[in-house]
């Protein structure tokens, strides 16, 4: 019997493939999936990729590499699932989502709409990734907390308990963001830990400044102590001198006050 084969669609040779007994999907040959997996009628296992457990592979969703998917993970809509990635437990990859690299997304995380997790990033417990946000690098997002719109969390940056990042903002280095904390806009935190919102100010062309934990000071690609901040916004020439400095001016109050 001539040997079945299928173009996966990843840039390789058609490869010897089957049909999964439990809903009709693509497998290579190379995978393995278990009897009590479902892989849906247009969903796709390739590589040396692995489902077992109740998972589920459905809609035109995607798993390929070494990635590992078990326990009752849901996999579906145009999620793609690849790398060395690990999904297990009750977590939910869905929409046009993508995990690849070492990332691990477990527990009953949920990563949806055009999110990517990626790197050696880790995602679990009830934490949240969608819309288009991205959590990469060494980064963790895990209890409750919710990373969303466009938003990113990287670096070593960790954001947990019912911690939000969204809009346009990001957290990155060893910043630890949790509690209740917002952060916003186009905020940035670059390190230090923050259980609550961290304090930022929009100048009135849009350019947002936030206030680090360190008192320094954080503005589009600007990173300053306040010696700095002073130096580069108090020179007149300056287009937005005067405000900038009364933002430099706010902030320095504020730390005082904390401190």
């Amino acid at each position: 019997m001539k040997e079945q084969m299928h173009d996966f669609g990843d840039g390789k040779d058609p490869v010897p493939f089957h049909i999964h007994t439990n809903g009709g999907g693509w497998v290579a040959d190379t995978a393995k999936v278990h009897n009590s997996a479902y892989i849906g009628p247009d969903a796709r296992v390739s590589g040396a990729a692995q489902v077992y457990g109740n998972a589920r592979v459905s809609g035109d969703a995607w798993v390929s590499g070494d990635a590992r998917v078990s326990g009752d993970v849901q996999v579906f809509g145009n999620a793609r699932v690849c790398g060395d990635v690990k999904i297990f437990g009750n977590a939910w990859v869905h929409g046009a989502a993508q995990v690849y690299g070492n990332a691990r997304v477990y527990g009953d995380a949920r990563v949806s709409g055009d999110a990517r997790v990626h790197d050696n990033a880790l995602v679990h417990n009830n934490a949240l990734v969608h819309d288009n946000a991205w959590v990469c690098g060494n980064a963790r997002v895990h209890d409750n907390a919710r990373v969303r719109d466009n938003a990113w969390v990287f670096g070593d940056a960790k954001v947990h308990g019912a911690a939000q990042v969204y809009g346009n903002a990001r957290v990155s280095g060893d910043a630890w963001v949790s509690g209740d904390a917002r952060v916003s806009g186009a905020a940035q935190v670059n390190r230090g830990m923050y259980t609550s919102t961290p304090t930022s100010i929009t100048r009135s062309d849009g350019y947002m400044f936030t206030l680090q934990s360190d008192g320094s000071i954080v503005a589009g690609c600007r990173d300053f102590t306040p010696d700095e901040a002073k130096a580069h916004w108090g020179n007149p020439e300056h287009h937005k001198h005067r405000e900038s400095m009364a933002i430099i001016s706010a902030f320095n109050a504020i730390q005082t006050a904390r401190s």
